[in-house]
């Protein structure tokens, strides 16, 4: 059925079509709801197309790296539930999941939207470390920018917690978490000769190349990933930055 699929995809593709009727460097139709889930510091809901993914994230306190003495730290984890599509299964965390959770992690991570010392409660012993859990619920591709988007979503929102002597007082917050930068990732698919912004399941199914940039509003590139085993081009690679940063500052107003 997929090879179906890839030969018609590849033949709009030929014709600067796309199979939903998109232009090429279009998303699909997102929704953001903020504040989704109350037991989390901050969490969200999106819809990108019919890829919907739920994020959370919570403060916990622990001890600092060995050489970060005096610095906080995000932890990112992705879990592609098998409700989200027949090819997830239980268990461990595979190699889709631990990519996705290492790209969204860098792009937030490397554009230093968080100043990881605020995090430190006391040096040498006691840091916040934030956890940014990412849950797909259902899969039709794309899940790189659905998660990122729900990532700065949920951070944009995220309360810190109140403590005493490196214990979280439960129900009771100091403040949000401050951001100096919003970065997003933006996923593009090579088909045939053609980068194509976001793409749905089917034409992830046709990809020869899969290309993530996250971006900032300052045109800050954070973090760049390369999927599958097809090549790209320096034209593809300039094309896809230049396209990402307008594109990701016209996801920004919907946050």
């Amino acid at each position: 059925m997929w090879e179906l699929h890839s030969d018609k995809i590849l033949n709009l593709i030929k014709e600067g079509k796309r199979i939903d009727g998109r232009a090429l460097n279009d998303y699909r139709k997102v929704s953001i709801q903020r504040n989704a889930f109350q037991n989390a510091e901050g969490s969200a809901r999106v819809l990108l197309g019919e890829t919907d993914v739920i994020v959370g994230v919570k403060f916990s306190i622990g001890e600092p790296y060995p050489d970060m003495q005096d610095e906080g730290t995000i932890l990112v984890g992705a879990e592609l539930l098998p409700l989200a599509s027949p090819t997830f299964e239980s268990g461990p965390p595979d190699e889709v999941s631990i990519e996705l959770a290492r790209v969204v992690d860098r792009g937030i991570r490397e554009s230093k939207a968080i100043d990881f010392k605020k995090l430190c409660i006391k040096e040498g012993e006691h840091v916040f470390m934030v956890f940014i859990d990412l849950y797909a619920i259902n899969y039709d591709g794309n899940l790189f920018d659905a998660c990122s988007l729900g990532a700065l979503a949920s951070l944009l929102d995220a309360k810190i917690p109140k403590q005493e002597d490196g214990k979280i007082i439960k129900g009771e917050y100091d403040g949000k978490l401050k951001l100096s930068r919003k970065p997003l990732l933006s996923t593009f698919a090579k088909i045939g000769t053609t980068m194509v912004l976001d793409p749905s399941l089917a034409e992830e199914k046709a990809m020869t190349s899969r290309f993530s940039i996250a971006t900032t509003e300052d045109d800050m590139i954070s973090a760049l990933q390369k999927g599958e085993k097809g090549s790209l081009t320096a034209q593809d690679v300039s094309d896809s930055i230049e396209t990402a940063i307008i594109k990701t500052k016209e996801l920004r107003k919907l946050l």
